[in-house]
């Protein structure tokens, strides 16, 4: 199948209402992927025993719409990209999933699914993530009007290696890695980051994402570069962020020196840490009776982006 014509319309039915959805999912490239070499679609998905969806070996990148009831429509909008340590896509709970619980809340959910980084589907692996969170960006704000999208109420959320890449959305706008003859703007109006890789440094990072992302042995330089909070500033997207204390794949310090980055340049954030809970529990975490979700909800409603 070409990869310009990959565009399925599909029904989800919602379990908490008898209203029937209709899912999009949309290519992210009208026509050449950029940043692409010749290869086979390997593509593969695989539920879990655990009941998660994981996708692997992505070269064509998707865009997925949930809309909310029009009765609920807040003209907001949230791009997910689910985590996996740039490897995998836990789609359904950190992206499906998520996605039906913001409609709940009148949130335009779209779920990113972001290729992952090869070096034999693309010509630099590196940039190739951030090149389809910026065309995400890019694509819903070029149709706000269409989606009855406010054009300044549309936010990135992220988990683990997502959230590495939702921070990166929120901090290198400015180095676009996309055509954009509109000069659309690439940055996000607020970002949502859940349990984050944010830092490539050693002594922060989650090696595998770091590795899988830029390779074995990248120079110091180029993991400055990809360490959100070195390259935050006083234009940086607002954040929320969720961590656990006890996190052992990804540090909780990962979230507490984009905080302290926010802070210094003054950005209006929040941040909460959960004393355990491991990291990849999604919208839940059991260990605790305070739902983060919750928070991120009021946090949204003060932030007037919701």
């Amino acid at each position: 199948m070409s990869r310009a014509f990959i565009s399925v319309i599909c029904l989800l039915l919602m379990s908490s209402s008898n209203s029937i959805h209709a899912q999009q999912v949309m290519p992210l490239y009208p026509g050449e992927i950029p940043n692409s070499k010749a290869s086979v679609d390997k593509e593969k998905s695989e539920m879990g025993k655990d009941g998660i969806l994981r996708i692997s070996n992505v070269s064509i990148p998707t865009l997925s719409i949930y809309k909310p009831d029009k009765s609920l429509d807040k003209g907001a909008a949230v791009i997910i990209c689910p985590g996996g340590g740039y490897k995998i896509l836990a789609a359904s709970h950190e992206g499906a999933d998520v996605a039906r619980e913001l409609n709940k809340w009148g949130i335009t959910a779209f779920v990113l699914k972001y290729r992952i980084p090869n070096d034999t589907t693309m010509q630099d692996k590196s940039i190739g993530p951030l090149q389809d969170a910026q065309r995400a960006i890019q694509m819903v704000r070029e149709h706000a009007a269409e989606w009855n999208i406010d054009p300044q109420k549309i936010g990135i959320m992220g988990f683990s290696a997502g959230g590495h890449l939702a921070a990166s959305a929120s901090t290198r706008f400015g180095e676009a890695l996309i055509e954009n003859p509109k000069n659309t703007s690439l940055r996000p109006d607020f970002s949502i980051l859940i349990y984050p890789v944010i830092s490539f440094m050693d002594g922060i990072t989650h090696r595998g994402s770091r590795e899988n992302l830029l390779g074995k042995n990248p120079d110091l330089k180029v993991l400055e570069k990809y360490s959100n909070e070195l390259a935050a500033g006083p234009n940086t997207a607002p954040a929320f962020l969720v961590h656990a204390g006890d996190d052992a794949s990804v540090p909780v310090k990962n979230s507490i020196v984009y905080y302290e980055a926010l802070l210094k340049h003054k950005i209006y954030s929040n941040m909460i840490i959960y004393p355990k809970g491991g990291h990849g529990f999604g919208m839940k975490n059991k260990t605790s009776n305070v739902l983060w979700m919750n928070q991120l909800k009021d946090w949204l409603s003060d932030s007037k982006f919701l």
